[in-house]
């Protein structure tokens, strides 16, 4: 069990990210079109999991903003953008802010990914929710980088998720 912070408030999440090193957990998720993606979706390509609460959050919606930005430039590497949210919203802010360079994924029908990656927050306001994180894989499911961040409401290091690449 992780310990962040929300607030400064003390809260946990259901486990500990994967090892670098390790194999990452294969997942079913629900793409903004209601169809269903897996990691072995994305085999061959290095992949960025930016991880969160909600896109309907300041924090939240800057981490999308700044990989989106940023992955325009990577080769061979997809960002998929992790949360509970509903389908429906992701497509609603990346629509809007005009995002085209990130894949969002929500869990919003098991919860099953927070689960087994261990980051489903377990106490305080946002029970329930992920909580903010990146993964970064090699093009074999790898981990090559994980960041548990902190504090809920900070952004990641984004230079050391990329360099990670």
């Amino acid at each position: 069990m992780a310990s962040i912070t929300l607030g400064g408030n003390p809260i946990k999440t259901s486990g500990e990210l994967p090892k670098i090193g390790e194999k990452a957990h294969n997942f079913s998720l629900i793409k903004t079109d209601l169809s269903a993606a897996s990691l072995s979706d994305y085999a061959g390509s290095k992949v960025v999991l930016n991880i969160f609460p909600s896109v309907d959050t300041g924090t939240c919606a800057a981490s999308v903003r700044a990989f989106n930005e940023k992955a325009n430039q990577l080769e061979n590497t997809k960002v998929l953008c992790i949360s509970r949210d509903l389908p429906f919203a992701q497509k609603r802010f990346c629509g809007a802010e005009g995002l085209e360079h990130v894949i969002n994924l929500s869990d919003f029908n098991t919860g099953t990914f927070g689960k087994e990656y261990g980051l489903e927050i377990q106490d305080g306001p946002l029970a329930g929710l992920h909580s903010r994180a990146v993964i970064v894989l090699d093009e074999n499911g790898i981990v090559q980088y994980t960041e548990q961040v902190g504090e809920i409401a900070d952004e990641p290091n984004y230079d050391a998720a990329l360099a990670a690449l």
